[in-house]
């Protein structure tokens, strides 16, 4: 399985799911499709999905999923992305490609104003779980291949920096939870 098939899986999956928003019903639904297909291809798919975690390693992103998520650790990073992921091809480039992008999309704006996290912790699971399905056997011993990047040193500032993200993600910084509560904060202090 290459990029291609695997975003052409996770549309299918989209277009399967009760939300194609909810990541949880997109991962249930991609693993049920990848299931269904040979095992070779299961395998695979594990390695185009981390290379996809790989390619969403940034200090951007991690800087916009801070502020979308109202904070964001590391493994809350990988939830994120694998969200990201559950969203297809398409969000997943463009939000890539210009973190700032994040609150043009309406999931994102429906998210921000319930207060609920944009994340996709079981997206990650797809290839274990479609494997286990198909084989009753967990994938193989040999995990896939991930180097990470080094994250850019002009990025190593804190996070809760409000004047800091405004100037770097302008859109995003405007519509976060993070701004919402410093405002409030504000008023309570007067």
């Amino acid at each position: 399985m290459n990029k291609q098939q695997f975003w052409q899986l996770i549309e299918a999956a989209r277009n399967q799911a009760s939300n194609p928003n909810d990541g949880e019903a997109v991962a249930r639904e991609a693993t049920s499709l990848l299931a269904s297909r040979p095992v070779e291809e299961i395998v695979a798919a594990e390695q185009v999905l981390w290379d996809l975690m790989v390619d969403s390693y940034s200090n951007p992103l991690w800087a916009a999923a801070y502020l979308a998520n109202g904070g964001c650790s590391d493994d809350g990073f990988d939830y994120f992305r694998g969200w990201l992921i559950a969203q297809g091809c398409e969000v997943f480039e463009r939000v890539v490609a210009d973190p700032d992008a994040l609150p043009e999309l309406p999931i994102v704006q429906a998210s921000a104003a319930d207060g609920v996290d944009l994340e996709g912790e079981d997206m990650l699971g797809i290839a274990w779980n479609a494997h286990i399905s198909a084989t009753g056997d967990q994938l193989p011993a040999s995990p896939p291949t991930i180097r990470y990047r080094e994250l850019d040193p002009t990025w190593n500032f804190d996070s809760d920096d409000h004047d800091e993200m405004t100037r770097r993600l302008p859109r995003l910084a405007a519509g976060s939870r993070t701004t919402r509560l410093t405002e409030l904060q504000n008023v309570l202090n007067g």
